[in-house]
């Protein structure tokens, strides 16, 4: 079995490895032109995606949820509410199903 010191040390530089990485990497990313906007519109669309991927396996309570999500996002277009909306009517919904 491997010594726990080693084990954390070894873990924690693999940490700062990553972290250094993504900072690299961000502050090469280009800041205008087309791939500055796609890569913008690149987290919505992993949203998009993960969503619809649930939402395909789900039920009528997940469904409702997501619709009213839906329709407070659109009123509202305000994120912390959306998702307190989405939670408590996830919720409600499994507990009445």
């Amino acid at each position: 079995m491997a010594d726990p010191l080693s084990v954390t040390l070894g873990l924690a530089v693999g940490t700062f490895a990553i972290r250094l990485g993504g900072y690299l990497l961000g502050s090469a990313l280009p800041a205008s032109g087309p791939w500055a906007r796609g890569l913008n519109a690149l987290p919505g669309c992993l949203i998009a995606a993960l969503l619809a991927v649930l939402l395909v396996q789900a039920g009528p309570a997940e469904w409702t949820a997501a619709a009213l999500c839906a329709l407070v996002a659109m009123l509202t277009r305000s994120l912390p509410l959306t998702m307190l909306v989405g939670i408590a009517a996830v919720c409600l919904a499994r507990t009445l199903v």
